[in-house]
């Protein structure tokens, strides 16, 4: 059985469909899925913001077959781990939990890049294409970190 990880952001068009396509990338095919959701609604079915999919490019990364979705309560039965993308999002994925088992499943993603600092990744949408070039930066390195644990946990 495949370990199951979902990156989740408020729209699910920037910071989680690159956070997916970039742990996807560092981990192997088959022993694990990696999927993304936003909090809101607001994108329901569309592709990733044309500037994530640009920086994804950039780095050599395919994001176009991803469609936006919005997370749900049954996501914590479905996926093994849940990383948010800020600590908004983190308290809306968290009132949805109905057990103390789906709340141990969420943490802050950058927690992997600085433990228990609890960063937020900043939201890119509203600003230029630089702002997704530092995104993918900060996903990308602690992505690196989060992929060796998990392959580390799960042999």
């Amino acid at each position: 059985m495949p370990v199951k990880i979902l990156m989740v952001c408020l729209g699910n068009i920037c910071r989680s469909p690159l956070a997916e396509g970039i742990l996807a990338s560092k981990l192997p095919k088959g022993k694990f899925i990696v999927d993304s959701a936003g909090t809101g609604n607001y994108h329901i079915g569309k592709q990733p913001d044309h500037r994530s999919i640009v920086v994804a490019q950039k780095n050599g990364l395919d994001i176009t077959y991803q469609k936006a979705r919005q997370f749900s309560a049954k996501d914590f039965d479905e996926f093994d781990y849940i990383y948010v993308m800020d600590s908004s999002n983190y308290d809306n994925v968290l009132e949805l939990a109905k057990s103390d088992d789906h709340k141990a499943k969420v943490d802050m993603i950058l927690n992997h890049l600085f433990p228990g600092e609890n960063v937020d990744v900043p939201d890119p949408y509203f600003g230029l294409q630089n702002g997704f070039d530092m995104v993918y930066e900060m996903l990308d390195e602690t992505c690196t970190i989060l992929a060796q644990k998990l392959q580390e946990k799960h042999p």
